[in-house]
């Protein structure tokens, strides 16, 4: 089918928050927080890409994710690169990339028993519109009160290395292991490479672009796009889509949508359409 429009599936998490963000409604005052909203393909399938949002409460855990020769190692089918657009942020909120200089592994694991690590990361102020890229191996943490969209590699392997205190399981031997604890250096990305067009990401796992409006797509054959609304409305293959939802395309189609409408279009590769 050329155009698909996501399902949802909420997920309840510790650090999550009530109120949520235009287009998703609140969680009950006497229920879980929900942390993350993902975007599920129909059936069992499992794409290269997973999008989510994200809704932080509280801070999010230090934590690493491994590449994909280190998940191939560990019998995993791929590793998990990720990054996140933010949306709307608090004025003191902050993310966590990389450590302020670099650390060796044993002060690193000192560091996580003892609580000192938040000391170690870089914590970088935040705002709406800001955008980073997190490969793998990159230590971080997300601070509270922000909400972003997230696009990753479609992995939830997850080592956490340090948690507040919670009463969840660490992950100290692996997250170590496939750790790289030195200063986050941001990617490089092309840029806008015409009017309305900003190439976020270009590979190596894969290509996130920013439009303003619609415009003409064509895939290559058997392959899948990711189209997020962030603001505004349209329609593309007669599916039409909002902010707050996410459609599949594949195949050569119009993206139809508002003059003032931004839109974030992801797909696996390592090279822009």
């Amino acid at each position: 089918m050329p155009a698909v429009k996501l399902r949802t599936h909420r997920v309840e998490k510790l650090w999550g928050r009530h109120q949520l963000f235009p287009g998703f409604p609140d969680s009950a005052p006497d229920a879980e927080p929900v942390g993350e909203v993902w975007f599920q393909e129909p059936g069992n399938s499992a794409p290269d890409l997973l999008i989510k949002y994200l809704f932080t409460g509280e801070k999010l855990s230090v934590q690493v994710h491994p590449d994909d020769e280190q998940a191939h190692a560990r019998g995993l089918s791929r590793g998990k690169d990720e990054c996140w657009t933010i949306l709307t942020a608090e004025p003191d909120s902050t993310i966590a990339l990389g450590t302020k200089k670099p650390v060796d592994r044993d002060t690193l694991r000192a560091a996580a028993l003892d609580g000192s690590i938040e000391g170690l990361l870089d914590w970088k102020p935040v705002k709406a519109g800001d955008f980073y890229y997190s490969a793998s191996g990159t230590i971080h943490a997300i601070g509270a009160g922000i909400t972003l969209i997230e696009v990753q590699q479609n992995s939830e392997t997850t080592y956490r290395l340090y948690d507040y205190g919670r009463p969840r399981e660490l992950h100290l031997d692996d997250e170590i292991a496939v750790s790289d604890p030195v200063p986050y250096e941001p990617i490089t990305a092309p840029g806008e490479v015409e009017a309305g067009r900003t190439i976020l990401v270009e590979g190596p796992k894969f290509v996130l672009e920013r439009w303003r409006g619609g415009r003409e797509v064509t895939l290559p054959e058997d392959a899948t796009a990711w189209l997020v609304p962030i603001t505004g409305e349209g329609k593309v293959a007669g599916v039409r889509f909002q902010a707050g939802e996410c459609v599949t395309v594949t195949g050569s189609e119009r993206v139809e949508a508002d003059g003032d409408a931004y839109l974030l279009f992801a797909y696996s590769g390592d090279r822009r359409l």
